[in-house]
């Protein structure tokens, strides 16, 4: 067990390194324009936002962001809403995209290669640690529980991991430790992952989130940069070559999570599919949900537009501003327009008679007046034509829009512009 007991926080000294060049290929459209790190989430925020904010709430305040694919509007955001650090008390904030700093002809060729090739920048900062972190996944968690156990263990990696029943963890890297949870073997996406010592019902499934000593690791970086035969990458190159040659340490999520006082399990999603995005989302709206993101020891920061209140306006019979059981946000105008376990993003125009439920609706949309929606996922400025109906007819939903396995609908403006044609 880690000693949660404070002393001097080791956050002080670390820097946070955030990999956020995912396309994320499996949320379809919704990354057409955007990195799966900058997809909106929560009715204000983005996937990101919880990575930094961990790193914030944590007490580390040297941050870096290496970005890659389609990063416009992660860069735009982070640019917008994570400008608060000051040099002069010792914070950063560092934007790296792939630059081709170290080769005119060489983007990011892997997670190793992001963090090498930005290496000069971490040193000039001299943290003595580094906490390598996925930018992509939902979940709350003190880094610095974490970043304790990796000095106190004496560990050449410390590897964040979560408990995964041992039926459900073939998708991912499951480590193989030993009663001290050491790692004794990493395998990629196994047919029968190893049990856990004290439950061996249950698998430790990597999190993409790694703590090292900098000196450390960026020995270990140039040794990999001049491998040929790496793909530079953490979780195929590096962890398993420490594994082998050094001391590897798995860290269980269940010691660091955090949880506020509703939250009774710890929290942690990939929304990498249309169907996990809607979930994570629609459970926002229960009355008591697994995440809470309204624990204020612990907040989402994120960019806060400046926006009116909320507004619902209209009230007769079949034509009245209402909303049960959802979220909305700033800068919406419920307009004689009903709205049922929906969550809503700041912008949103929804006009009378329209009908939305269980849906997720991104900022800047229009809902015509009289169209109904269920089960659907709108994209970021869509207006959604008067009358149209989505979520009641499968077959049609299928051939106009994308339509997942447990029928979410997914809504983009080019498919409502083909309605048109």
């Amino acid at each position: 067990m880690i000693d949660k007991r404070r002393t001097a926080p080791i956050a002080r000294d670390a820097m946070a390194y955030v990999l956020a060049g995912g396309r994320g290929s499996r949320l379809f459209e919704l990354t057409d324009v955007r990195a799966k790190p900058a997809v909106y989430f929560g009715g204000k925020a983005r996937i990101i936002d919880f990575a930094l904010s961990n790193a914030l709430n944590s007490g580390i305040r040297r941050i870096g962001v290496a970005t890659q694919y389609k990063a416009h509007s992660l860069i735009r955001h982070l640019q917008r809403g994570w400008n608060f650090f000051r040099p002069e008390r010792n914070e950063s904030f560092d934007i790296l995209p792939a630059s081709q700093r170290v080769s005119e002809s060489q983007w990011y060729l892997g997670t190793a290669d992001a963090v090498f090739q930005n290496l000069d920048i971490i040193e000039a900062y001299a943290p003595e640690y580094i906490v390598i972190l996925a930018g992509d996944h939902v979940y709350k968690m003190d880094y610095e529980l974490m970043l304790r156990q990796h000095v106190e263990s004496g560990a050449d990696v410390t590897v964040g991991c979560l408990e995964v029943a041992r039926t459900e963890a073939s998708g991912f890297g499951v480590m193989h430790v030993d009663a001290k949870d050491q790692i004794i073997a990493f395998i990629e996406k196994p047919a029968d992952p190893p049990g856990m010592p004290d439950k061996p019902d249950f698998a430790l499934a990597s999190m993409g989130i790694y703590v090292f000593r900098t000196r450390f690791l960026a020995d270990l970086l140039r040794e990999d940069a001049a491998n040929e035969d790496s793909n530079h990458d953490f979780g195929g190159d590096l962890i398993p070559h420490i594994v082998k040659h050094g001391k590897a340490v798995a860290h269980r999520f269940t010691e660091s999570c955090v949880r506020g006082e509703q939250e009774k399990e710890s929290y942690w999603r990939d929304v990498g599919t249309i169907d996990a995005y809607w979930e994570a989302n629609i459970d926002l709206t229960d009355v008591v949900p697994h995440l809470d993101i309204y624990d204020r020891s612990w907040p989402l920061w994120t960019y806060s537009e400046v926006t009116p209140p909320a507004k619902f306006v209209h009230d007769y019979e079949g034509r009245r501003g209402a909303a049960i059981s959802s979220l909305v946000a700033g800068g919406t105008i419920i307009s004689g327009s009903s709205l049922h376990r929906s969550l809503i993003f700041t912008g949103v125009r929804a006009h009378s008679y329209s009908s939305i439920t269980e849906a997720v609706v991104m900022p800047d949309c229009e809902i015509g007046r009289g169209a109904r929606l269920h089960r659907v996922v709108v994209d970021a400025g869509v207006k959604i034509p008067p009358g149209l109906i989505v979520g009641e007819y499968p077959e049609l939903d299928a051939q106009r829009f994308r339509r997942s396995d447990k029928g979410v609908v997914l809504i983009t403006q080019p498919m409502i512009d083909l309605l048109r044609d």
